[in-house]
């Protein structure tokens, strides 16, 4: 009998849902067992012609993680999807845009210029960006217009949210598929209530809470079993997901919407706006100025992991963005 086959692939990515993978431990012999992974680059030998050569549909589940931010990664995907029965959309950055998303707030040169040339710990006194023309005959990848979410691209069957994803929820998707038991269609596989319902320190928030100053985590000595609002220290565990078994908050460190938002929230950056709002009771526009100046890089902590996904996306025109640069990608 021939197992299900799984491809894995990752786009704009950091590695880390690579790793949550092989902290799969065990569970990927199990994993071997039950399925063949016939596509792996980050971990076995595999090229675009070899799926090229697959039946359409043959691949039971395709796991791609990463942003889409260059035209090889729109073509891989576009290929993962016809050659696949289900595509998760796997980690913050296949579904939600993730970090690199945050490059949308920039034009593509002036990341590249900054990666390359201005950032302190750079040495390229040739002061090279690369492009899609090379030396060689071969060309590097062009980059879009903009960094997308998978689902701007092709059409996503599930979602694992987290960057990383955690490796539980990783290990239930996709043996759920491997046993015939199929969520809806577009079901992000991971709780639906907010982080806060399932946060260790619940009980210490206050039933009554109100911000007059709120202050970064370097500011300060902050109590390790006190809720990080209490304390005046942004968390954004009532605009997202739970699932991550607080791992950051056991950490000691205020949850920063890596697991992005519930459902039916379609901005999460809006809704963290939106609750943080509710905890300034000031009622002098002057007064509430001053308290709002105090959050540093606002756009950077509301939309940290879900820019791409959000209502704006990136910058528009009037905003220092030039005509042309919020483009969709044919």
């Amino acid at each position: 009998m021939n197992k299900p086959r799984i491809a894995i692939y990752w786009c704009a990515s950091c590695g880390g849902c690579e790793e949550s993978l092989i902290d799969l431990g065990e569970d990927l012999l199990k994993l071997a067992r039950s399925a063949e992974i016939i596509f792996w680059p980050a971990a076995m030998d595999g090229r675009f012609s070899d799926l090229e050569a697959l039946a359409d549909g043959s691949i039971f589940i395709s796991l791609i993680n990463g942003a889409i931010q260059q035209e090889d990664h729109v073509n891989m995907a576009r290929l993962l999807r016809k050659k696949s029965r289900f595509v998760i959309a796997n980690g913050s950055c296949a579904q939600i845009g993730g970090v690199i998303g945050l490059a949308n707030l920039h034009r593509p040169k002036e990341v590249l210029q900054r990666a390359y040339i201005d950032a302190e710990t750079v040495a390229n006194p040739p002061r090279t960006i690369p492009g899609s023309q090379t030396a060689s005959s071969c060309p590097l990848p062009r980059h879009l217009n903009r960094v997308r979410t998978l689902d701007q691209v092709i059409d996503v069957d599930y979602y694992i949210p987290g960057c990383p994803p955690p490796s539980e929820l990783v290990k239930n998707a996709i043996f759920s598929l491997l046993e015939n038991n199929f969520p809806l269609k577009g079901s992000i596989l991971s709780e639906n209530r907010a982080l806060c319902h399932t946060c260790p320190r619940q009980g210490t928030l206050p039933e009554h809470l109100s911000v007059l100053r709120f202050k970064r985590i370097h500011e300060t000595l902050w109590n390790p079993r006190q809720c990080f609002l209490d304390q005046g220290i942004i968390c954004l565990g009532p605009s997202t997901r739970g699932g991550c078994r607080s791992r950051c908050i056991s950490a000691n460190m205020p949850c920063r919407g890596c697991l992005g938002p519930l459902d039916g929230v379609r901005d999460q950056g809006a809704k963290t706006i939106s609750f943080i709002a509710s905890l300034i009771e000031e009622t002098d526009p002057e007064k509430i100025a001053a308290i709002v100046s105090q959050i540093a890089d606002p756009t950077g902590l509301f939309y940290r992991y879900s820019l791409a996904a959000s209502l704006i996306k990136t910058r528009h025109k009037g905003l220092g963005q030039t005509d042309g640069f919020s483009r969709e990608t044919s």
